[in-house]
C-alpha cells in the first residue's frame, strides 16, 4: 500500500483512511469540521482542500513528444497551446478505455500526463512500447504531491499566499514555493472554481500547511475522497472503473466529446469510428430518484413495463439536492430525458427520472 507524502498530516487530523487505487488515502475527516456532508458543502459554498497525490504523473519528452502523444490519445492536442491542459483518453484498439487523464502541454517536446492512480504504470507502459527513438517516457508517480483547492473562495485563498495567477479554465503556469517549482493548474474534479497544485514531495507538507491555514480562514475545510466522489457524481463526471472501463467505449460512457474524430491516428480510432457510424448500443444517462433511497453502482434499472434496460455505474445521496442520484448505462433509445424508470435498490424498485447531467450547476469557468 503506497502512502502520500501528506499521510502523517491526515493521520494527525484523525482522517478515516482507506485503499484507493493502491494508495492509502483520506476518505473523510472527523466532526465537527469534517464528515462527507460538511466537506462537500465547504467546497460548494466556500473552499476545500484535497490531497489527490495518488493521481499518476507521466512525463513524455523528446523531439515531437506532443505529436507522439497526439497519435496515441483520443483528444486532439493541436486544439490547445503550450500552457494549456486537455482531458483525453487512452484506449485499446477495440475502443475500450484503459484510462482517462489530463494532458498538460508544456511544449512541442514535453507533455505531462496525469492518469488515474491504478492505471499510471499501464499508461506509461503502453506509451513506452509505442515510443519511437528519441522519445522518453518517465513514470514520475511518487515524485510529486497533488493538492486540489476547490470552491468559490479558492482564488482568494491562493492569492493570499502568492500562488495564483489570472488563469483561464484548463490552463497552467509554473511558480516557485520554498525554492521548488510548483505547477498551478486551473483544473479540478468538483464542478467548482478550483486549482490543482503539483509540487515536489519534499515541499508537500509545507505547502499543505500554508494552504490549509488559509482555507480555514475562509471558513473552508480539508476534504477527503468521499466528498470528492459526491461532488463529481453531482456533476456527472466519469470515474474510471465505473463509467469508463476497458469494456466500455467513450461513446457509451458519455466521453465522445473527448475524441478528435478528424485526427488521422489515435489508439482505437477504427473501432470508435465504426461504433459512431452504427450508433452505440448503450449510453450513459443520469437518474434522479423520486422515491426515498440511495442508489449505488451495479443496480438494475427497469422501464415502466418492467423490462431490464441497464445498470447503474455510480450512485450516491446528493448533499446539494438532498436526494438520490445515479449514473447508469441504459440501452440506447429506451429512456429519453424526463422518462420514468425504476432502480432496484436492495429488492425495492424505486422510481427515478432520466436526466442529463450535471445534476447541479457547474461553476468551473
Amino acid at each position: 500500500m503506497l502512502r502520500s507524502a501528506l499521510h502523517d498530516r491526515h493521520v494527525a487530523l484523525g482522517a478515516k483512511m482507506a485503499d484507493f487505487g493502491g494508495w492509502q488515502m483520506p476518505i473523510e475527516y472527523p466532526p465537527p469540521a469534517g464528515g462527507v456532508l460538511r466537506e462537500h458543502a465547504a467546497v460548494r459554498e466556500r473552499v476545500g482542500l484535497f490531497d489527490v497525490s495518488h493521481l499518476g504523473k507521466v512525463l513524455v519528452t523528446g523531439p515531437g513528444a506532443a505529436a507522439f502523444v497526439n497519435d496515441c490519445m483520443t483528444n486532439d492536442l493541436r486544439r490547445i497551446s503550450p500552457g494549456q491542459a486537455q482531458y483525453t483518453l487512452c484506449c485499446q484498439e477495440d475502443g475500450g478505455v484503459v484510462d482517462d487523464l489530463i494532458a498538460y502541454l508544456v511544449s512541442e517536446d514535453e507533455v505531462f500526463l496525469v492518469p488515474n492512480a491504478a492505471n499510471s504504470a499501464e499508461v506509461a507502459r503502453r506509451l513506452s512500447a509505442a515510443a519511437p527513438a528519441g522519445i522518453t517516457i518517465e513514470d514520475r508517480h511518487r515524485d510529486f504531491a497533488v493538492l486540489a483547492v476547490q470552491g468559490p473562495e479558492s482564488t482568494k485563498t491562493l492569492q493570499e499566499i502568492g500562488l495564483v495567477y489570472d488563469l483561464p479554465y484548463m490552463a497552467f503556469i509554473d511558480d516557485s514555493f520554498d525554492g521548488e517549482i510548483v505547477r498551478i493548474c486551473r483544473t479540478g474534479y468538483t464542478g467548482e472554481l478550483g486549482y490543482e497544485l503539483v509540487a515536489p514531495t519534499d515541499v508537500a507538507e509545507q505547502l499543505w500547511d500554508v494552504v490549509a491555514a488559509h482555507v480555514a480562514e475562509h471558513g473552508g475545510a480539508v476534504a477527503g475522497l468521499g466528498a470528492r466522489d459526491t461532488l463529481r457524481t453531482e456533476m456527472g463526471y466519469p470515474l474510471h472503473g465505473h463509467e469508463l472501463t476497458v469494456a466500455l467505449t467513450p461513446l457509451q460512457g458519455g466521453a465522445g466529446w473527448a475524441v478528435g474524430w478528424d485526427k488521422p491516428a489515435f489508439w482505437g480510432r477504427d473501432a470508435l469510428l465504426s461504433e459512431k457510424a452504427a450508433g452505440p448500443k448503450r449510453r450513459l444517462r443520469g437518474l434522479v430518484l423520486k422515491d426515498r433511497g440511495i442508489p449505488r453502482a451495479e443496480m438494475d434499472v427497469y422501464d415502466e413495463n418492467g423490462s431490464l434496460i441497464g445498470r447503474t455505474t455510480s450512485g450516491t445521496f446528493s448533499p446539494t439536492l438532498r436526494q438520490g442520484i445515479a449514473l447508469a448505462l441504459l440501452d440506447a433509445g429506451t429512456a429519453t430525458d424526463g422518462a420514468q424508470v425504476f432502480v432496484d435498490i436492495r429488492g425495492k424498485r424505486c422510481a427515478a427520472v432520466v436526466s442529463k447531467p450535471p445534476f447541479v450547476e457547474s461553476h468551473v469557468r
